[in-house]
């Protein structure tokens, strides 16, 4: 499995490179919470439609151990998807940088 670490994404975010970040969790979870310019979808579904597979993709979740970002990287790589990583830490590790998050529950 690819990853990206907080500070790389954090670098490509500042960059404005043009990629997808997408947050893996429910819809309630995403409006808490989540790292600014992050994608969420309602279901795989969805989330097909929207990506394409040249697209250069990284998914998150709540942390390192969060299994909605694992399964959304193996089922993105098994359906043709080359360019996906996964933020390492998740939006823990990016919370604990002191990076920018945005949603009701943020302060």
């Amino acid at each position: 499995m690819k990853t990206i670490d907080a500070s790389e994404l954090k670098e490509k975010l500042d960059r404005g490179d043009e990629f997808k970040l997408v947050m893996t969790m429910e819809t309630w979870a995403f409006n808490a919470k989540h790292i600014p310019g992050s994608l969420n979808f309602c279901s795989s579904e969805e989330a097909h439609n929207l990506l394409t597979p040249d697209d250069e993709i990284v998914v998150y979740c709540s942390h390192s151990a969060c299994m909605s970002s694992q399964t959304a990287y193996q089922m993105l790589t098994k359906a043709g998807f080359n360019d996906v990583r996964r933020l390492s830490g998740g939006l823990d590790g990016w919370e604990r940088a002191g990076y920018p998050l945005e949603g009701e529950m943020v302060d």
